[in-house]
């Protein structure tokens, strides 16, 4: 036990914040990233911060990009700049549903 153990006297929980997916849900559903926490904090747990960093990493990466998204979006921006380029040079001409036009079907 800390010496000073502020989280109760202040009455808050710093560490709630971490492990969000796996509270109490509304409607009993699971959270979108919860299989991934899960497995971050099965992985962890027990063996240390500095171990866990280094042996958890990939678990702790899934969840991280679940949460985020970065590489997703960093993917997606990639493809756009990869559609405008060859748009540009007149390779690539998108269909007018993808331009904002009018539909052709009735």
């Amino acid at each position: 036990m800390p010496f000073v153990d502020l989280q109760s006297r202040l009455g808050i929980n710093i560490d709630r914040w971490l492990l969000v997916q796996s509270g109490e849900q509304p409607y009993k559903r699971a959270a979108r990233c919860h299989a991934f926490e899960k497995e971050w904090i099965e992985c962890a747990h027990g063996i240390g911060q500095t171990r866990a960093k280094k042996e958890c990493q990939l678990e702790f990466e899934d969840f991280y990009e679940c949460m985020h998204r970065q590489k997703t979006r960093d993917r997606l921006y990639a493809i756009r700049q990869q559609r405008d380029k060859m748009i540009k040079e007149g390779k690539y001409t998108p269909p007018s549903s993808h331009t904002g036009g009018a539909d052709e079907a009735p």
